[in-house]
């Protein structure tokens, strides 16, 4: 009865996934071509969102750095746009500030694949190195949310001075196509979506089987109890350093793909203030939970995008009331309100049986039934 149960269980949640998949994908048959390339811009931050609940949400480590890693894929993306636009000519930002030739570590990122590889590996191999020094170290909780912060400052810092290289405060954009493809073109943004929602699906079952794994069993013990994992013989500083570079990879992995809609990367996409954001929608749509996460991620943002549309003026009142609702009435985030209906409905199951048992109960000296 358990296994039939557990199957039927099974079913629906694959059947809700196979519903949610079919809805992404058709979302260019009923929408605009404005309101798809919002979409696809806010299933880039779902990517970010997951990533992040991984190593906060499912290890009990906050990183307010995010945002660094998000901005170095899209930097990485964005360099090489910026060479297929210019045809090896020397971008325009360049020329303003006086060189007169590519930089060299500018001339691998005129390959895609190169640029695609160091988008993922940029953000995770600096990710590895902070955590190696960290996690060895046992820095732990604020200090740990307070060192992120740090390395967000400087990277934006170095980005800004740097801005013969980097574009600085402008940051790099101008770029209309990929792979020869008209970026401006409806297909290729159709295309585009496409792939961004593939990717986060793809993304979402990756975290899923991490979190479901022995591995993911792990990450919720150092969450809940770091000292009794060490006693019993792991090292949770391997697994916080594995789980933060991959989180970190993912970040990345969106930067890239959030340069392909918006047409524009900057310092101030990358900042404090973005990195904060992510930790809200992760907070707002359950952490702990991927699929409030993901929720998080869009409906935050989809929010945002409305309410700055209808009220211009007013619009930041609406989401700081909305941040205060939620945080007041739903302390775990939108999935939690899954979690009351289930609760619901356990309590409910066992009084309705108990219920029933009085209503039809066998007679006593025979096998016949009575109402009672």
């Amino acid at each position: 009865m358990a296994l039939k149960s557990w199957n039927a269980k099974k079913i629906a949640i694959l059947a809700g996934y196979a519903a949610a998949a079919a809805v992404l994908f058709s979302a260019p048959m009923f929408i605009s071509d404005f309101r798809l390339n919002l979409l696809a811009k806010f299933l880039a931050f779902a990517i970010v969102a997951l990533g992040l609940d991984l190593i906060w949400g499912y290890t009990g480590i906050l990183s307010l750095g995010h945002g660094i890693f998000f901005g170095l894929g899209a930097y990485a993306m964005a360099m090489y746009l910026k060479l297929e636009s210019t045809h090896g000519k020397l971008p325009d930002f360049m020329g303003w500030s006086g060189l007169k030739e590519l930089p060299l570590f500018w001339r691998p990122f005129e390959s895609f694949p190169f640029a695609l590889a160091m988008g993922i590996l940029i953000p995770a191999l600096l990710a590895l190195a902070l955590g190696y020094f960290t996690f060895r170290n046992r820095i732990r909780g604020v200090y740990f949310t307070i060192l992120t912060q740090a390395l967000v400052i400087i990277t934006t810092t170095l980005i800004v001075g740097q801005q013969a290289v980097t574009g600085g405060t402008n940051g790099v954009t101008g770029y209309t196509t990929i792979l020869g493809y008209s970026l401006g073109s409806p297909d290729t943004k159709r295309v585009l979506y496409w792939i961004t929602a593939a990717v986060m699906l793809g993304i979402f079952v990756l975290c899923r089987y991490i979190t479901a794994s022995r591995f993911g069993k792990v990450l919720r013990a150092i969450r809940d109890g770091e000292n009794r994992v060490r006693f019993i013989g792991y090292n949770p500083a391997m697994y916080q350093m594995v789980i933060f570079t991959i989180s970190a990879g993912i970040a990345g992995l969106a930067g890239m793909l959030f340069v392909l809609h918006v047409g524009i990367i900057s310092p101030s996409m990358l900042g404090i203030v973005p990195s904060i954001e992510m930790v809200l929608w992760v907070a707002i749509g359950g952490r702990g939970t991927l699929i409030g996460a993901a929720l998080g991620a869009v409906a935050m943002n989809w929010a945002k995008s409305e309410f700055s549309t209808a009220y211009p003026e007013g619009w930041l009142f609406f989401m700081g009331g909305l941040f205060v609702v939620v945080v007041v009435f739903l302390p775990k985030g939108i999935a939690g309100l899954f979690h009351i209906r289930k609760e619901k409905l356990r309590r409910f199951m066992p009084a309705f049986l108990s219920q029933r048992g009085k209503l039809v109960s066998p007679k006593e000296g025979d096998g016949s039934l009575k109402q009672g």
